[in-house]
């Protein structure tokens, strides 16, 4: 690794498994300070667990102080914490609306009001990346309460992004595809026949493959790095151009 990240301060938020832990992985790899947030312990090397819950906004201050308090600053965030609920919307209960929208809305907007605060004090501001999800953009079937949180997710780091900017702070979404962690297993699962599922789902992919935690965590580099100094109010497409072409096949 290059060490892109060296003398950096990092959380990663979701951390215990999937996208997050593989982030996590990979910011340390780079020379990042990490700070591993979930509420399921964290065991990978080199990282600092704080025990979180961010759909309450009091857990979310105590995350960010927990990093600035031990390094005295915060230069990075992750906001990749989230939940699937796989229902179309006259099946969506009360209760299932809330557990979606309380971590994958709320929860990213608590992290970031907390990371904000404390970003414009300090002259180099930072960067906030959230996880999005192509979701956001073209619906899931079958998931109308989790398209609809990952629309928010979107439309909250632009506007991020245009309020903030002139304090320094660069906020910007990566909206991952298919990624092969326990939550696309899950939905796979709710199949008369998961291998298949799965198979038909990556002759989907014009690169032949889903994506792995680690070709999010590429960018997410990049984003927390000098390079992407510019970069701000972008939401990042990586679906392995899934959603590039026309469903009408050639």
């Amino acid at each position: 690794m290059t060490e892109r990240l060296a003398g950096l301060t990092t959380i990663v938020t979701g951390a215990s498994s999937g996208i997050g832990e593989g982030v996590a992985a990979r910011f340390v790899a780079e020379g990042a300070t990490v700070f591993a947030a979930s509420r399921r312990p964290v065991t990978l090397d080199g990282v600092t667990w704080v025990e979180t819950d961010v759909a309450l906004a009091v857990s979310c201050d105590a995350l960010i102080a927990a990093a600035v308090g031990a390094t005295g600053r915060l230069d990075t965030i992750v906001n990749n914490a989230g939940v699937q609920i796989e229902k179309p919307i006259e099946d969506t209960t009360d209760d299932d609306y809330d557990l979606v929208m309380n971590v994958n809305v709320r929860g990213i907007f608590n992290c970031c009001r907390a990371a904000v605060r404390q970003m414009a004090t300090q002259p180099s501001g930072g960067s906030i990346i959230n996880i999005g999800s192509i979701a956001g953009d073209v619906a899931d079937h079958q998931m109308a309460v989790y398209n609809a949180s990952k629309g928010a997710v979107h439309a909250l780091t632009r506007a991020i992004a245009i309020d903030n900017g002139h304090q320094g702070v660069r906020c910007n979404a990566i909206s991952p595809g298919w990624i092969m962690t326990a939550l696309a297993d899950a939905a796979f699962d709710l199949t008369e026949d998961p291998a298949a599922a799965r198979a038909e789902a990556t002759a989907a992919h014009p690169v032949g493959r889903m994506g792995t935690p680690d070709d999010i965590a590429g960018l997410a580099v990049y984003l927390a790095s000098g390079d992407a100094a510019f970069v701000t109010g972008s939401c990042f497409t990586i679906d392995g151009g899934l959603t590039s072409g026309s469903p009408i096949g050639g």
